[in-house]
């Protein structure tokens, strides 16, 4: 019989039985152990279309790379990021190290040397979409999509701030709610299609005490079979020859290797990696990821047209966001203070020296949104939902405050 550390037993004992039954016992007793007695990592990785690693380094040189993700850093502690104007203009977004993988798995299997189409299935709140708008190359078309009505609106905020103000070629976003079953105009028509499926959120235990409550063996049965039901709904999209990235927070065989086994034999795919991120082993969360193909040639010589699949796109799904239709017109650009930046944040209206007329609010260079000069103010044109609520301030900026 297997007997386990006192500091385990606040995780459910199935699951730290399924760890034993999944992994080898040194894995699954650090694994344990890491779950109950560290803490998560915090990490960031640079809009590296608006930042650079040596802005960066310059002012914070004692900083870890993650070794697996371009422009990407593990920061020592959480400092107050809703107050660094640089993060609401989308230089930089806070996601784990071990979901970043992703950028791993784009540079082993997809060709990034001419535009494709790819498609973020369950992209909220967009950790996952804003890298893949980083990697994917120049001319090429992302959907973001969430089904879930308030997380659809996170994931709109954050496609938003990170495309804002980048050249006319960079990648064309749109951002949709939609369920899967809603897809079937794209059938054939995606290169790269990323499903972070939901799932039964055992890679949240050292985050989310209810993720612990609420988990169980019926649980994790329940999402298995919903997982399923997902990549069967969506499967469709992908061209042939195209790149399925399947990916959980979980740990469990159910809901990884065992989905990876069911989309290979049943659905015509091929698995080119399997990688799990365990904390106690691997710096980041847990995490799940398998690079599938899908069987069938595609036809390279066919000449892509991205611009139809976007048109496709804006007449049968839901469309939130677009970065081409929602390009804001020129206006003249008004460089901010960091307490300026915090005022426009905050939707106050500002005293600031500028022409008359509409104007782009700008912090370091980068763009926060538009008001309106009438004179002796600026009228705070940033939108609402998206306003720092906090009147407290404790001040943060990742390359230091400048006044």
């Amino acid at each position: 019989m297997c007997t386990f550390a006192v500091m385990q037993t606040n995780l459910p004992q199935d699951f730290v039985r399924l760890m034993h039954e999944h992994f080898d016992t040194k894995t699954a007793e650090g694994l344990c152990s890491a779950l109950t007695s560290t803490d998560p990592e915090v990490s960031i990785r640079l809009n590296l279309r608006k930042m650079s690693v040596e802005d960066v380094l310059a002012f914070r040189p004692e900083l870890e790379q993650v070794s697996w993700c371009p422009g990407a850093f593990y920061l020592k502690d959480r400092p107050a990021f809703t107050f660094d104007p640089l993060f609401h203009a989308g230089a930089y977004y806070v996601q784990e190290a071990s979901s970043m993988y992703v950028a791993e798995v784009l540079k082993q299997f997809v060709p990034l040397d001419r535009p494709l189409v790819a498609l973020d299935l369950c992209a909220a709140p967009g950790g996952k979409s804003t890298l893949l708008q980083s990697i994917i190359p120049d001319g090429s078309l992302l959907v973001s999509n969430e089904p879930i009505a308030k997380r659809s609106q996170i994931l709109s905020e954050n496609m938003q701030k990170w495309t804002r103000g980048l050249s006319a070629g960079a990648p064309h976003c749109i951002v949709t709610q939609n369920f899967p079953a809603e897809f079937g105009a794209l059938t054939g028509q995606v290169d790269v299609l990323l499903t972070d499926v939901p799932c039964s959120g055992e890679g949240m235990f050292r985050k989310d005490e209810d993720a612990v409550r609420e988990w169980s063996l019926e649980n994790v049965r329940m999402c298995q079979q919903r997982q399923r039901d997902i990549l069967q709904d969506i499967w469709h999209v992908l061209k042939p020859g195209g790149l399925l990235i399947y990916s959980t927070c979980t740990f469990n065989r159910f809901e990884d290797e065992d989905n990876t086994r069911f989309i290979c034999d049943e659905m015509g795919g091929f698995c080119l990696l399997e990688r799990h991120f365990l904390p106690g082993r691997d710096r980041g969360e847990g995490f799940y990821v398998a690079a599938i193909r899908k069987g069938g040639n595609a036809d390279e010589s066919a000449e892509k047209d991205i611009q139809h699949t976007a048109t496709k796109v804006r007449r049968t799904l839901r469309v939130l966001f677009d970065s081409v239709s929602s390009l804001q017109p020129d206006a003249p650009f008004v460089e901010l203070t960091y307490g300026e930046a915090l005022q426009y944040l905050r939707r106050e209206a500002l005293r600031v020296e500028a022409p008359r007329g509409m104007v782009t609010l700008r912090y370091r260079n980068l763009i926060l949104g538009q008001g309106k000069c009438v004179g002796s103010r600026i009228n705070n044109l940033y939108p609402e939902a998206w306003r720092i609520r906090s009147t407290y301030t404790t001040p943060f900026s990742i390359l230091g405050i400048e006044n």
